[in-house]
């Protein structure tokens, strides 16, 4: 992963320090409805308003394309900020030109100071030099605590790096050091549990675990296309028929890498999807010609626990059923909370992100008794297909 430098190793007293965060955070009117993202930058900031910084906050939020876009503008999230921080956050109309340049000049140690939406500006995400340049202008120092948007190289999270001293915020170190642990140096044995609807938005994810861990469990609908690489008929289930050769593929390379693929081997079957649908318990090569399956069944379930209780860390992404609909989250939820039960027993080092993934894991009621959840999406789900992030590549280049 290569070496970063964290916010211990900066000089920021007195200093102009420019946080690249992320903000684009659900709202209801001028509500903020989810403070996840603002309660993980909390730890940065305040460390930064202690050490006598002038902070100064970069996000992005929404796709205005460009342009100035009202209803995308950060302005409504300055109420939010407050709270979370417990002090006055004075915001700026713009993030470069003569209004950014004011708004950060009469900044005293220990203000906070949010600058408009870096995507009003197209050069943001086009990675402009010019445009990094005007935003490197206003500050001393760089952090970057947005994980969420390391995977892109635009202006903020990419060339800015390159200008300025940079360093990891403390919930962007959390989250390298997590993913470190997961996939980098990890204490072995290794599993990981990878669920979602479709083979086809995970093929680069499944071909980089197969030679990373040792135990891989594949669920939601995409183990559907694993049986029926198998021959196995899986009825009106939801499957990428055209796909089974790439299934195929995927578990020779993992028997070649010496990791085992564990599939289901009962589920619940129903004809309907929705909420309380009648359904069955059923053994996969017994399933109905008008059957779904919904969810990963109660055997299944302890025979993917047996075989994580023996491994040492394990890496979770994406749910094994629907989830959303009851009875059908029964296999997420039972799994979830036998990983926390390990994990609090220090068995087992858990970490998970990705996708709905934090919300079947909040559903389960134990986002908090894990190791680590990411609420990272892209840079998350690139991170353990093997590929390099821009923005943490930046920090590194230092």
């Amino acid at each position: 992963m290569g070496k970063f430098k964290t916010l211990d190793q900066a000089e920021v007293a007195g200093r102009r320090v420019l946080v690249r965060a992320d903000l684009n955070v659900p709202m209801d009117g001028d509500k903020v409805t989810d403070t996840t993202r603002i309660d993980r930058l909390v730890p940065t900031v305040k460390d930064l308003v202690a050490k006598g910084a002038r902070v100064i906050l970069l996000s992005h939020f929404g796709r205005p394309d460009g342009k100035r876009v009202e209803k995308m503008s950060l302005r409504p999230v300055v109420p939010g900020l407050e709270k979370a921080f417990g002090q006055v956050v004075s915001f700026a109309d713009d993030c470069i030109g003569s209004v950014a340049e004011k708004a950060s000049s009469v900044l005293q140690r220990g203000d906070i100071l949010l600058l408009e939406n870096l995507r009003f500006h197209g050069e943001e995400e086009a990675n402009d030099a010019t445009f990094a340049a005007s935003l490197a202008k206003l500050g001393d120092v760089y952090v970057n605590d947005a994980f969420s948007c390391a995977h892109r190289a635009h202006a903020s999270t990419e060339a800015i790096a390159r200008l300025l001293p940079a360093y990891a915020g403390r919930s962007m170190a959390s989250e390298l050091e997590a993913l470190s642990q997961a996939l980098v140096a990890p204490q072995r044995p290794v599993a990981a549990v990878v669920g979602g609807a479709k083979v086809s938005s995970k093929l680069a994810v499944l071909g980089h675990l197969t030679s990373r861990v040792d135990v891989l469990v594949i669920g939601g609908g995409m183990a559907n296309t694993f049986l029926a690489a198998q021959g196995i008929n899986v009825g009106k289930s939801l499957c990428e028929r055209d796909l089974t050769i790439t299934a195929r593929e995927i578990m020779t390379a993992a028997e070649k890498n010496g990791c085992q693929i564990l599939l289901p081997s009962d589920a619940l079957v129903a004809k309907e999807f929705k909420a309380g649908a009648a359904h069955e318990v059923l053994p996969v090569d017994k399933i109905p010609s008008d059957g779904m399956i919904l969810d990963v069944g109660p055997a299944s379930v302890v025979s993917f626990v047996g075989k994580i209780a023996t491994c040492k860390t394990l890496l979770w992404n994406g749910p094994l059923g629907a989830f959303e609909l009851s009875p059908f989250d029964s296999g997420t939820v039972a799994l979830a909370q036998e990983v926390a039960r390990l994990t609090a027993a220090k068995k087992l080092t858990s970490i998970a992100g990705g996708g709905d993934t934090v919300a079947a894991l909040a559903h389960a009621g134990v986002v908090e008794k894990f190791s680590y959840v990411s609420t990272a999406g892209g840079a998350f789900l690139e991170f353990i297909e093997g590929k390099q992030l821009p923005g943490v590549t930046a920090l590194n280049s230092q």
